[in-house]
């Protein structure tokens, strides 16, 4: 029973969106559910893939009263419809729940980072004088980053980058007196996903899964989950599955010789040990002999080996914008800016 309670706890105090928050806290009123749940190992009874598994159970069909009841979510009342439905579907369909559960990791894609990932991009560019690029999303899950030359930005100081036209428009909050450099982002010839489980967006299976890992209440995310899906699906990216050290002299050996490799890793690195993110820069090192390499980082502070920390303070709630660039035995880097809320809001801090 002590078991029991410290995870009626865990679901109980489980933030999320309105339907979400019901729903945890009906299961964490259901002994009977609880006991279901934990027969999933520990690291996978957690609110979020429990209750990504069975918006999956509901959105393949396999689960339709839980269906109904999401579709019809709205107020109080029929929250507390889809939480009866959501606890009902936990004890009858536990070894269905439990096994999408164990078998997919919850996912958290979104194509937003390109607010604060272009302009890095664009620079790093630039300094080298690159007229072609070739896109590397090291950590790329579903390879949204990939698609960050072709949607369209808007920067709160009236500012914009991309193209205007895109399915896929951004905004992002600019704090601080020097603006985001405006300067296009060069032609993108290749684009390569380096993950250990990448997704590819143009399998059914797996692009339910993404839609699977938003609440089913969250219209917004949901909607611009499906533009941003259509976007990366029109031009699927080359995936490298494995480990990200190992696979990285290959994904670099595929940019031509006249494009810039251009490495992006976003939130990516924290996962990783000291050693396997020093590896992960000697690879880079490495690849510059005969070529310059670039690498394009939203990291945590002082996670993205030799990006400067800016005095900053670890766990210090937000992240370090950094640029790197290798070229034969020289390295530069530079922290180019700050930025909080997985690129909602940046301050740039890069030369002109």
């Amino acid at each position: 029973m002590g078991n029991a309670r410290t995870l009626a706890e865990v679901y109980r105090r489980f933030e999320s969106s309105p339907l979400y928050e019901r729903i945890a806290g009906a299961l964490s009123d259901s002994e009977e559910a609880l006991r279901a749940i934990e027969t999933a190992p520990a690291r996978k009874r957690q609110p979020a893939a429990v209750l990504a598994a069975l918006h999956d159970l509901a959105l393949s069909g396999r689960a339709p009263a839980l269906a109904a009841a999401y579709d019809a979510t709205g107020d109080a009342a029929a929250r507390d419809q889809a939480a009866a439905a959501a606890v009902d579907t936990v004890l009858s369909m536990t070894d269905s729940v439990v096994q999408i559960a164990v078998r997919r990791p919850v996912r958290a894609n979104e194509a937003g980072r390109g607010a604060v990932l272009y302009p890095v991009v664009a620079e790093a560019a630039r300094r080298v004088g690159a007229t072609a690029i070739g896109l590397i999303d090291v950590g790329c899950s579903a390879g949204l980053n990939l698609t960050v030359d072709r949607v369209g930005i808007a920067y709160s100081n009236a500012r914009s980058l991309g193209d205007p036209s895109s399915p896929v428009q951004l905004s992002c909050s600019v704090v601080g007196d020097r603006p985001v450099p405006t300067q296009a982002m060069p032609e993108v010839v290749t684009r390569i996903g380096v993950d250990v489980d990448p997704v590819d967006v143009t399998d059914p299976d797996e692009a339910r899964w993404l839609r699977a890992c938003l609440p089913p209440d969250e219209s917004e995310k949901l909607a611009r989950l499906e533009r941003e899906l259509a976007l990366a699906a029109s031009a699927p990216p080359v995936l490298l599955g494995g480990n990200i050290v190992d696979l990285l002299p290959e994904a670099l050996a595929q940019v031509p010789a006249d494009a810039l490799p251009l490495v992006t890793t976003t939130w990516a690195l924290s996962k990783y040990s000291l050693e396997d993110r020093l590896r992960f820069l000697q690879r880079l090192d490495e690849a510059a002999t005969e070529r310059a390499v670039a690498w394009a980082s939203a990291e945590g502070v002082g996670v993205a080996p030799a990006i400067p920390t800016l005095g900053d303070r670890r766990a210090s709630g937000h992240s370090i914008l950094g640029l790197a660039v290798f070229e034969a035995s020289t390295l530069s880097t530079e922290a180019v800016g700050r930025c909080w809320s997985q690129g909602r809001l940046m301050s740039w801090l890069g030369g002109s």
